[in-house]
Parts: C-alpha cells; sequence; structure tokens
C-alpha cells in the first residue's frame, strides 16, 4: 500500500494549483480546499491562515523552480560563474511564462509582509536559503561574500520578472542582457591588486 499524501503536502499543492491558475486575489480558502481535496479547516489547522499557506506554497514553488534552473545548467557546460549566471537567466527567461502565477502571488505576499510578520519570516527564511541555494547553483561558494553576491543576482532576477510582470516589453533577454552584463563591468572597478 502506498502511502498517502498528507493533508499539509496537499494543501500546499492544491495552492501551487490555485498560483497557476488564479491572481493572487481570487486565491480563496475555498479555492485551495477544491484544489487540493482537503477539508476547509485544515488550512488552519496546518498553517493557521490562508495567507501563510499561501506564502509557503509560494517559497516552495520558488524552490521548485530554481532545481528547474538548477537542472538546466548542470546539462549545460559552462564552468565559470560568468557564463552559469547568463546560463541561469536564459533558463529563467526560458521558463518565466510557465510561473507566472507565481511571480504575481510572489509580489503579492511581499507587500502583505510588511503587514503580517509571520509571512514576513517565512519570506526572509525562503530568501536566505535561496542566496545560499544560487550561490551554489552559480558555483560562488558558500561563505558571506557568496550568499551576498547571490543575493544581489535575486535581486536582479526578482527585479526584472516584477518589471515583466508590468509589461513583457521590459524583459531583458538574449543578447540585451549581454550587453547590460558588459555596460556594468565598466561601471564596477577591478579590484583585484
Amino acid at each position: 500500500m502506498s502511502p498517502q499524501p498528507s493533508n499539509r503536502a496537499q494543501l500546499i499543492e492544491g495552492t501551487l494549483r490555485c498560483l497557476e491558475d488564479l491572481p493572487p486575489e481570487r486565491i480563496t480558502a475555498r479555492a485551495i480546499a477544491a484544489a487540493s481535496g482537503a477539508n476547509l479547516a485544515s488550512i488552519t489547522y496546518h498553517f493557521g491562515s490562508k495567507d501563510v499557506l499561501i506564502t509557503e506554497a509560494v517559497i516552495e514553488g520558488l524552490d521548485r523552480w530554481l532545481a528547474e534552473v538548477d537542472t538546466r545548467l548542470q546539462a549545460g557546460i559552462a564552468e565559470t560563474p560568468a557564463a552559469r549566471l547568463r546560463q541561469a537567466h536564459e533558463a529563467i527567461d526560458q521558463t518565466r511564462r510557465d510561473h507566472l502565477g507565481l511571480a504575481r502571488t510572489f509580489l503579492a505576499a511581499i507587500a502583505k509582509a510588511q503587514h503580517d510578520d509571520r509571512v514576513r519570516r517565512l519570506l526572509v527564511t525562503g530568501f536566505q536559503r535561496t542566496r545560499r541555494s544560487l550561490a551554489h547553483v552559480l558555483g560562488l561558494g558558500d561563505d558571506p561574500a557568496a550568499r551576498d553576491a547571490a543575493g544581489l543576482i535575486l535581486a536582479m532576477f526578482d527585479g526584472l520578472l516584477f518589471q515583466t510582470l508590468l509589461d513583457e516589453d521590459l524583459a531583458i533577454e538574449g543578447d540585451r542582457m549581454t550587453a547590460a552584463e558588459a555596460t556594468l563591468r565598466t561601471l564596477l572597478p577591478d579590484r583585484s591588486p
């Protein structure tokens, strides 16, 4: 007999389906319960509130997206962090449209975190974990400077993602990204001895 998924896991999966199909303002507790096949009261039992459940699902979705990017990078042959960054950006661009619902809800969770400490703490923990994971994926190392660099890169990825939610024409892809990176390098002085 195969093990049954936990009600908690069902709720996360149902919420992820809702993130794909519904705008953030239409993701109700009832919609989540229906999509997950779980009891409505189990949301409060397992998560305390719908907002906390949505935030945990967003973090899970973002973790899965980063794992998807990592899988694409593992298939490539980039050896330097700069080449891996370029490949990561390409992988994000190629998968971005598949995750627009997740991105919209992520942005809504960021706004919600300003007024909800539980949501804020979940997002902070998620960002800390993602910085470490991104530093690893890009081959930057695991020291504080590598995690800080991953934080800057993550800010760039998130910022561009949020901009493209407003207008697809704001995406910076392919040759435009390469040219933008070259321009940035001219602004940042080489500090090597």
